[in-house]
């Protein structure tokens, strides 16, 4: 990787005007803006623990209508050599929309269509700017639902990016189990599909997971196909406080250890819950202790019979109380404290310069009370508001900070030993936000310098042969058009760095992804 040259970029402004007027005639004129407003709106947001800079924002933000639209785009891009940053829903917390290069914003938000529902198959086809929040609207007529529920406002494009998931993890599985195929437009402007829509494919590379969790880095997509399922008989929840947060966490990790097919758990600790009667955002008042909430799915009789294997336990480990649903409006209200958590502790900055940063790990099972009780314990000594809440039942959980200007370097210590802590326990750095800018730097710590070598490799979209002074490209996908002998006498060729076909020229890898690099 130390010989490999970086991309270099060309944001001057005759390169920028030149290309508007070519974006202009792609999108059309009221498509393109130009707006410091939204511009500004485009790279950041309060809620992001990235800090952005002044010079951070893009120099237009376009809007495509189409995959063809963001096709011809990302050509002009490659070939003027502008960078790009992907906007969606703009909910995601590590500066990942940031546009620390300049260039140009894509933002998908008129591609927002559920394009085709197949109800006998289970899945649905859909625009990146489609919000899981509307898709579950359409979905329920149909009596399905699709389960990754992020923040509200998260959108599909952004959840693929992130590859993250949300409250019903513990049941159903993150946004990466829930992802059949992609349509993808790659740095060159050429369209990818990464998969047909069967349930299981053992056909090539698995580019779908490939591209989940990616961040924008490997290309831009256009369409998604999603499994969906069909919605749960009954739902209910059921709240219960404990004396301190590590019997809380105690109780989770009892109820895992019990196979309890619960939906959802969630971890609120007093802090939280404190916040959230201060906000006054739910229609009722609640004990300010630490608190799990349980979703539960499934027939009447399973999840009655469930619920009451949960309370036994809940008791075990301490609860002081225990109270579950028994209507649809009891269970939503119910849930609706846990979806006003990071709203509630926003809600307490009294200036301009109070911030939140909200920040997740995950851990394995095991190692979950020790973490929580760990942290809670170096939030208290910092001195700083911070509480913890989490989608506990997989291990991870998050946690939300209030801090002013002066106090920047003691939310990012906090923050730093809580990474490195969930690390050194064998967990991850981010179980669900992805790394963005903020959490990038601790890649290496927790899987290794050359595991984010290969990254690299692969995000910087390695040449085929060299030819001619320009690079062409032999991709994976056309495979099928060599001979056998000519394939492997090709692979052999790139394994010795022999000469190609052409004069002047040396095969240097196979790669499915097209880039013009420029040669020595």
């Amino acid at each position: 990787m130390s010989q490999t040259e970086e991309p270099k970029h060309d944001v001057s402004p005759a390169t920028l005007q030149a290309a508007w007027t070519e974006f202009k005639n792609i999108v059309g004129e009221e498509n393109v803006s130009t707006q410091q407003a939204e511009l500004k709106s485009h790279s950041g947001s309060e809620w992001s623990t990235y800090a952005s800079l002044p010079g951070d924002v893009p120099f237009a933000i376009l809007k495509p209508g189409s995959t063809e639209d963001v096709s011809e785009i990302m050509k002009i891009c490659h070939r003027r050599k502008i960078p790009v940053t992907a906007y969606s829903g703009g909910t995601s917390l590590e500066g990942h929309f940031a546009a620390t290069r300049g260039g140009i914003c894509i933002d998908f938000s008129r591609m927002d269509k559920v394009l085709a529902l197949h109800k006998d198959d289970l899945d649905v086809v859909v625009q990146p700017a489609v919000g899981w929040e509307e898709l579950n609207e359409d979905l329920a007529k149909d009596g399905l639902f699709f389960p990754p529920d992020p923040g509200p406002g998260a959108m599909i494009g952004g959840m693929i990016g992130t590859g993250c998931s949300g409250t019903n993890a513990y049941r159903y599985g993150t946004m990466k189990d829930w992802v059949l195929s992609l349509t993808v437009v790659l740095a060159d402007g050429t369209i990818i599909k990464t998969k047909q829509r069967p349930r299981k494919s053992s056909a090539g590379y698995d580019l779908t997971r490939t591209f989940i969790g990616s961040e924008g880095t490997l290309g831009l997509v256009t369409e998604a196909c999603l499994k969906v399922t069909p919605k749960p008989a009954t739902t209910s929840v059921a709240v219960s406080t404990f004396p301190t947060i590590r019997d809380a966490a105690d109780c989770v990790f009892s109820v895992v250890g019990a196979s309890v097919p619960v939906a959802a758990v969630e971890i609120l600790d007093d802090v939280q819950m404190k916040c959230i009667n201060d906000a006054g955002s739910t229609s009722r008042s609640w004990q300010e202790s630490p608190t799990l909430f349980f979703k539960f799915a499934g027939t009447p009789s399973a999840v009655k019979e469930h619920v009451a294997i949960v309370q036994k336990l809940a008791k075990k480990a301490k609860s002081n109380s225990f109270e579950f649903a028994r209507s649809d409006e009891e269970a939503n209200e119910l849930w609706q404290a846990r979806k006003e958590a990071l709203w509630s502790v926003m809600a307490k900055k009294q200036s301009s310069d109070d911030s939140v940063w909200t920040t997740d790990v995950a851990v394995p099972m095991s190692r979950l009370p020790e973490i929580i009780d760990e942290t809670k314990r170096d939030i208290a000594r910092s001195g700083l508001t911070g509480s913890i809440v989490g989608h506990v039942g997989d291990g991870n959980f998050h946690s939300i900070i209030l801090y002013n200007k002066s106090q920047h370097g003691v939310a990012d210590e906090l923050v730093h030993r809580m990474v490195k802590r969930a690390i050194e326990m064998e967990g991850t750095a981010t179980g669900e936000h992805g790394v963005g800018l903020v959490k990038r730097d601790y890649l290496p710590h927790e899987v290794g310098q050359t595991t984010v070598d290969l990254m690299r490799k692969v995000s910087f979209l390695p040449l085929c042969t060299l030819k001619r002074r320009s690079l062409t490209i032999v991709a994976m996908t056309d495979e099928t058009r060599f001979r056998p002998a000519v394939l492997a006498q090709l692979r052999q060729d790139c394994a010795h760095g022999k000469a190609g076909s052409g004069r002047g020229s040396r095969v240097v890898g196979i790669s499915m992804y097209p880039i013009v690099l420029k040669p020595k």
